[in-house]
């Protein structure tokens, strides 16, 4: 029983249960299994895009662009669908998977090959991507009225009673899972996180590697600009503006060590979950955004205090570190 309590996961599912009925006495509607549903649904696209930047912190990195790749991939799709509403719309997704990838790729080869911090570089690429969405589009919206019904109405379509917005989301969280536990990919990104010097020595390129964790976070964040402007129906240079800091918050709430080689699939989605519940409930039993910002920032500390102390006990030991001779 000690150890199966040892898990963040198990605490983490029990805070959500416990968050869930607190809300239930206040508004009992909200643990409907319904509403449930719609709440996991509102928060598919964090979670999708909190498993990117979760590899990418796994590695002892960051990306800060990742809502800046969205609204720019977001605008790039629906100008596409504007202009050309033939165009299929699993094609518009592929489009949105490859710009993105290459959104990333950018990020991976100036970190890779130029040995830029991440912070920096992405700190940078955030504020380009945001302006190249204002060069492309000129400075104008696309709405709903230019938007075709397909591009609308594809992920609120239902299949077995579950949007398939939902249904994207459990695909992702299912690969990033194999990734993560079943892949030679997976167990790299957890050893470059724990001891970087040890991965070298045991074959591990630790710059490539890096490469390929940005590009992986440039297509999720490719796959999420098109599902959140179908969604919202509007793009903007303003979409998911400052969204990169809820993303990091659910990989820390989720237990994602900043420091790399420490976290789960199964808590970044937990993690992310747990601020959908705040976003959605909170509004519901009329407490001011004040409070939600105030609570979401509360638990994001506690996050990094539990995670402080589970590091100095111990970490996911991938590799031995190397001592000094």
């Amino acid at each position: 029983m000690k150890a199966f309590l040892k898990y963040r996961e198990i605490w983490l599912l029990a805070a959500i249960v416990v968050l869930i009925g607190l809300i239930s006495t206040r508004f009992p509607a909200f643990a409907d299994p319904g509403n449930l549903r719609q709440v996991f649904n509102d928060t598919s696209i964090l979670m999708i895009l909190a498993l990117g930047q979760m590899v990418v912190i796994l590695t002892r990195s960051i990306d800060l662009s990742m809502a800046s790749n969205l609204c720019f991939t977001g605008m790039v799709v629906a100008m596409l669908n504007a202009a050309h509403p033939a165009i299929p719309i699993p094609l518009l997704i592929v489009i949105a998977l490859v710009v993105g990838l290459v959104l990333g790729a950018i990020n991976g080869l100036l970190v890779w090959r130029l040995n830029i911090p991440s912070i920096v570089v992405t700190l940078g690429t955030l504020t380009i991507y945001r302006g190249a969405t204002f060069v492309l589009s000129g400075g104008a919206w696309v709405n709903a009225d230019k938007m075709s019904p397909d591009f609308i109405g594809f992920q609120r379509a239902a299949f077995l009673g579950i949007p398939v917005l939902s249904w994207i989301a459990i695909l992702v969280i299912a690969l990033f899972f194999v990734l993560m536990t079943r892949t030679a990919l997976g167990r790299s990104i957890y050893a470059i996180g724990v001891n970087p010097t040890a991965s070298v020595y045991a074959g591990i390129d630790v710059g490539r590697t890096k490469f390929i964790v940005f590009c992986i976070s440039g297509m999720i964040g490719g796959l999420s600009g098109y599902l959140w402007i179908s969604r919202y129906v509007i793009a903007s240079v303003e979409v998911a503006n400052g969204y990169e800091l809820n993303i990091i918050a659910a990989c820390v709430i989720g237990g994602i060590s900043i420091a790399g080689g420490i976290g789960s699939v199964g808590g970044t989605v937990l993690g992310a979950l747990f601020l959908g519940i705040i976003s959605n409930a909170l509004p519901v039993i009329n407490i001011s955004p004040f409070w939600q910002m105030a609570i979401s920032g509360s638990a994001i500390i506690l996050a990094v205090v539990l995670n402080a102390r589970s590091e100095r006990q111990q970490g996911r030991i991938i590799l031995k570190k190397v001592e000094a001779a």
